[in-house]
C-alpha cells in the first residue's frame, strides 16, 4: 500500500501537493486562469442583461398593439 504514494500513473495524473515545485506551478496556473474567465462571465452577464431588455420592451410593444386594438 506504501508503494502508490505520491506515484505519478501511467495516464499522467500527478498529485501537485506532493511535490512543492508542482504545486506551485498549478498554484499559479489556476492564477492566470482567473481573470479570463472572470472576463467571460462579465461578458456572458451583459449579453443576457441585452436580452432581458429586448424581451421587456417586445413585451411592451405586444401589450400597447393588443390594447390599441381593443381600444379602437
Amino acid at each position: 500500500m506504501a508503494a502508490h504514494t505520491n506515484s505519478q500513473g501511467p495516464e499522467g495524473n500527478y498529485d501537485p501537493a506532493g511535490n512543492t515545485q508542482m504545486f506551485r506551478a498549478f498554484v499559479d496556473e489556476a492564477e492566470t486562469a482567473r481573470p479570463a474567465a472572470a472576463a467571460a462571465s462579465h461578458r456572458q452577464q451583459a449579453s443576457r442583461t441585452g436580452l432581458w431588455l429586448a424581451v421587456v420592451a417586445g413585451l411592451v410593444v405586444v401589450i400597447g398593439a393588443v390594447a390599441w386594438l381593443a381600444l379602437r
